[in-house]
């Protein structure tokens, strides 16, 4: 049996990969009039007079909803809501396995932006964050802004924030292990769809200055009429010297190469005209925009990947689980720059200078440390920044 014939039969097997769990006792009937009518009443009556109170008596204050339209699901497209499912309810089941978060999956049976902004408006109310996962760019980057601006609750979307802190803290750490500072970084960025364009927004905000951004038609600059909105915003940050032309005619000289694109665009030739001790970083998922053994032989010194069979697996379960369980933790409005920054960091200086090396520049996925870090990190800068309620 492979691989794929296996996921099926547990999938099947699973018939779902989250369930609801009861947390009061409604066995006998002095219980159930407690949990329900009539004493249900009295919460009810407390939090009509103080909404913020619906955090100390429902579940809110660990709930979150992991919601997605089915445009973007994995590397699958637009598959729809219902095909997106699976991805949901495995990203729930992430929640509640490394952070002790509840969350809930909500496909969204719609394209349309002012439908499903006002679809999680009006049920915001009932967690205490909201995941957006798997919405297709440039759709995605105005979902968000939007929600964010109708919500008093954190709004954050995974595919591009959780992959901007992962990248985030393998930068920091690689440029630690060569020597590097990050406002002297030149930077080649593959793709700019949702991921590349946070990632690149990201770094930048961490100190790195100099980017070149390249899509499938070429390298991305201002004043190109086939860039998307989303895109020619990005235009106007990057590329001030306005290079043209492809990855392979810009790639010379740079010291280091983010991958969020598709398979096999960087061959070990073009490392080979990279800055020494080069630092690559293939992002594409299941295969890489250049294999490992191929980004080495081409002289690269560190490597990342998204893939957990080689080192230095760059994945989002290291940052979305300990975000919002630090955000949780403070009931705080927002997943601002400030807490995303600690939380990159917090990763980062999870490797000491002792174990840092070219094959360990990041923690690994299961390291019990990781969570609790992440979210001591991300409550602090939320209460330095404002953002905090508790």
């Amino acid at each position: 049996m492979d691989a794929k014939e296996k996921a099926l039969q547990m999938h099947e097997q699973w018939g779902g990969k989250i369930e609801v769990v009861a947390r009061c006792p409604v066995s006998t009937r002095e219980e159930l009039s407690i949990a329900y009518t009539p004493g249900v009443a009295e919460p009810c009556l407390k939090i009509r007079d103080d909404v913020d109170l619906s955090y100390t008596y429902t579940r809110r204050h660990n709930l979150v909803a992991v919601i997605t339209d089915g445009t973007a699901v994995l590397g699958l497209g637009d598959i729809g809501p219902e095909a997106g499912m699976p991805v949901m309810e495995g990203k729930c089941a992430l929640f509640k396995a490394f952070a002790d978060v509840d969350a809930f999956p909500l496909c969204v049976k719609s394209k349309d932006v002012d439908e499903i902004v006002r679809t999680v408006q009006l049920i915001s109310g009932s967690f205490g964050g909201i995941n957006l996962e798997d919405i297709s760019a440039p759709r995605c980057f105005e979902i968000e802004r939007r929600l964010k601006e109708v919500c008093d609750i954190p709004v954050f979307h995974d595919d591009q924030h959780g992959t901007a802190v992962t990248c985030g803290a393998a930068m920091i750490n690689a440029c630690r292990l060569t020597g590097r500072k990050l406002e002297d970084v030149k930077l080649v960025v593959n793709g700019c769809g949702a991921a590349a364009i946070s990632v690149t927004r990201f770094l930048m905000s961490l100190g790195i200055r100099e980017v070149t951004m390249v899509e499938r038609f070429g390298v991305v600059c201002e004043g190109d009429e086939r860039l998307n909105p989303a895109q020619a915003e990005m235009a106007k940050i990057t590329n001030r010297a306005h290079k043209t032309g492809t990855l392979a005619d810009i790639i010379g000289g740079a010291d280091a190469f983010f991958g969020l694109s598709g398979p096999n665009v960087l061959t070990a030739e073009m490392v080979s005209t990279m800055a020494p001790n080069a630092m690559v970083f293939a992002m594409a998922n299941p295969v890489p925009e250049i294999w490992p053994d191929e980004a080495r032989k081409g002289g690269a010194a560190v490597v990342g990947t998204g893939r957990s069979d080689y080192p230095n697996q760059i994945n989002n379960v290291l940052a979305f689980p300990g975000i919002f369980r630090g955000a949780l933790d403070v009931r705080a409005r927002d997943i601002n720059e400030e807490m995303k920054i600690a939380a990159s960091y917090a990763l980062a200086q999870l490797i000491s200078d002792e174990e840092l090396s070219a094959e360990n520049i990041m923690p690994a996925a299961f390291d019990p440390r990781v969570c609790g870090a992440v979210a001591s990190a991300v409550a602090e800068a939320a209460r330095k920044s404002g953002v905090a309620r508790i």
